[in-house]
């Protein structure tokens, strides 16, 4: 049996039981992500420990990036006999409005260690460029 000796992280798994914090399909749970410029590309980094990569969706549907995942847990069955649980369980969900200079559709995803990888690339249109300058040479005309 495993023992514990914090009060206080009791006191927070039991608020967290009361309130229902777990997430569910109707009311998923929040995920905490990082996100950053890298170039010319965003890369977001969702936090998404224990959670098996099928259990894992992304979806954009227009400028709305939508990722969702389950985390079930690891052993169950009959002869299963809980002594702990303190780790969050269910569904949680993200939502990141896109904004019109990213290009949705190159966007790439990876999961390592927990850790769920968003890069999407720059749109071509957002990117800075160079505007050359012609000119028609001397346009003066010369009278004899």
């Amino acid at each position: 049996m495993l023992m514990r000796t914090d009060p206080f992280r009791e006191l927070d798994r039991l608020t967290q039981q009361f309130l229902g914090t777990n997430g569910t399909w109707s009311r998923p749970a929040p995920m905490p992500l990082d996100a950053c410029r890298v170039g010319d590309e965003y890369v977001i980094c969702f936090d998404l420990p224990g959670v098996d990569p099928d259990a894992i969706e992304v979806d954009v549907e227009r400028n709305m990036l939508t990722v969702k995942a389950e985390r079930r847990p690891r052993h169950q069955g009959d002869d299963v006999k809980w002594e702990l649980s303190e780790r969050p369980l269910g569904v949680f969900s993200r939502q990141v409005m896109l904004s019109d200079t990213l290009d949705p559709a190159g966007i790439s995803a990876d999961y390592d260690t927990g850790v769920l990888t968003l890069k999407i690339p720059i749109a071509e249109k957002a990117k800075p460029r160079k505007v050359e300058i012609s000119h028609s040479g001397d346009r003066r005309q010369i009278q004899a």
